[in-house]
């Protein structure tokens, strides 16, 4: 991208017209650069697999103890805190047909000060969640070939994904259709193989998992739901798009609820038919048996050969199809974020195939680094990704409620005004509960970019909010 005046229009803008008064890159001082190639298919697909269809798979004995064995009604709960989120997103989409995602959202709708904090924020969340993917991926390929060290594995993986991604975002909307076609299709026997013991009366429906009178209480449910929502995080994913889907905000908008409404059903589903299988007042012990509960299961339901394909299907394809999807996110942040000056100038760059390539590109390097320094830190890198995302949703629904309710006094009490403000006090409640080394670190990360916010500020550097930015809804 450029600065207002600067080259005409390139190959990448074919393609790129929007419906008839959407707001336009042009009004905020940018030109298409990106390739804009990808339906409504391709960008619903991408949010899928950065969420992963079958994350539930890995947390589901901790959130099982956690919440008493009500795993169903959690996962309801978490969506419904999630679909807040989601409409602020999807709010944002619509006015501001940019790639940064909450980045440009909340420096376009709040100020350029906060909006630094907020992509500041979100980087922790975007930098680091390759390379944790990458040392996931690791982890499961030495469980099952020692001689090989993490490292190793590491570097091939992100590798391979950094290839993909510079082949074009086209191979990338390719390739994530098979990640998802393989997860859903071991899903599905699950699906089949329990309804198959439903009909012969070897299981059976329960209502406990979503509700079990003589164990239910808020505090349990409300304790339970920061961990299942990490299985949604990354639906904000689908924003760094806006540049590349046809249709522009408005495809990204209609993709990112249906994406939550997709995941909900995949995950409660899949969380409750394992759940039914599972003796009411059950607690897994603490340690493998909790980590590889719903592993356990699949075994003892389907059998040992579908226990070792979907944990390999967990483990490789799914972890791998997300880091893909990750460095992709990843790039176009940086990539948005140096165009405005917020990053160094070079890591803007687009390539022939439109893509941000030195982006991309540096998202390699710092996985490699990050990857291979942090294989024995699954943990402590987990919780400071939950812990960007959370906080940048935070800013994110202050941006919605002040731009669009207090500002543009609108009229739409449920998105711009009940929404933001519920949204911001169930994640305040889950970032209160994070992990108390998360939010040292995570606190310590945010005090660095009000640092550089503040040299931006009194350099210049900051006061370059684009013209045409609407004022209401």
């Amino acid at each position: 991208m450029t600065e207002p005046g600067g080259r005409g229009p390139s190959p990448g803008a074919a393609g790129s017209a929007q419906r008839p008064g959407a707001p336009t890159l042009e009004e905020f001082g940018y030109r298409q650069e990106l390739r804009r190639s990808m339906s409504l298919t391709d960008v619903v697909v991408y949010g899928l697999i950065y969420i992963v269809p079958i994350s539930p798979l890995a947390v589901f004995g901790l959130i099982f103890n956690f919440s008493a064995g009500m795993v169903g009604l959690v996962f309801v709960v978490a969506a419904v805190a999630m679909v807040f989120s989601g409409l602020s997103y999807r709010e944002m989409a619509l006015h501001y047909p940019i790639a940064g995602s909450v980045y440009s959202y909340v420096r376009l709708g709040l100020n350029s000060f906060v909006g630094f904090l907020a992509g500041w924020a979100i980087l922790l969340d975007y930098l680091l969640l390759p390379a944790l993917a990458s040392v996931f991926s690791a982890a499961a390929m030495v469980s099952l070939w020692s001689a090989v060290p993490a490292w190793a594995w590491i570097i091939v993986f992100v590798v391979l994904a950094a290839g993909i991604n510079l082949g074009g975002i086209a191979v990338t909307a390719t390739m994530n259709k098979v990640f998802l076609l393989i997860q859903l299709v071991v899903l599905a026997i699950f699906v089949v193989w329990v309804l198959s013991d439903l009909v012969g009366l070897r299981a059976h429906l329960m209502l406990w998992p979503f509700f079990d009178p003589d164990r239910f209480s808020w505090s349990i449910v409300f304790g339970a739901i920061p961990i299942a929502a990490l299985a949604f995080i990354g639906f904000d994913a689908i924003s760094t798009l806006n540049e590349e889907a046809r249709g522009g905000g408005r495809a990204v908008a209609k993709a990112t609820m249906i994406v939550l409404v997709a995941v909900t059903f995949l995950f409660v589903l899949q969380v409750y038919l394992a759940a039914i299988y599972v003796p009411r007042g059950t607690t897994f012990p603490d340690g493998d048996a909790t980590n590889s509960a719903y592993y356990d299961l699949a075994g003892q339901v389907v059998g040992v050969w579908f226990k070792v394909l979907v944990t390999l299907t967990s483990a490789l394809i799914a972890i791998f199809a997300n880091s893909i999807a990750s460095q992709a996110t990843s790039s176009r942040l940086v990539f948005s974020m140096a165009r405005d000056r917020q990053l160094p100038r070079f890591l803007s760059t687009v390539s022939a195939r439109g893509v941000p390539r030195n982006a991309m590109l540096f998202i390699a390097l710092l996985s490699l680094v990050i990857g291979i320094a942090g294989t024995q830190e699954e943990e402590l890198l987990t919780t400071l990704v939950t812990f960007g995302a959370i906080t940048a949703y935070i800013l994110l629904h202050i941006a919605v409620l002040v731009h669009f309710g207090v500002r543009g006094r609108s009229r739409k009490v449920l998105v711009h005004w009940i929404s933001p403000v519920i949204g911001t006090a169930v994640l305040l409640y889950a970032l209160w509960n994070a992990d108390a080394n998360a939010k040292i670190l995570g606190l310590s990360w945010l005090s660095i970019g009000i640092l550089i916010a503040a040299y931006f500020r009194f350099s210049g550097r900051l006061d370059t909010d684009r013209p045409g930015a609407p004022t209401h809804p």
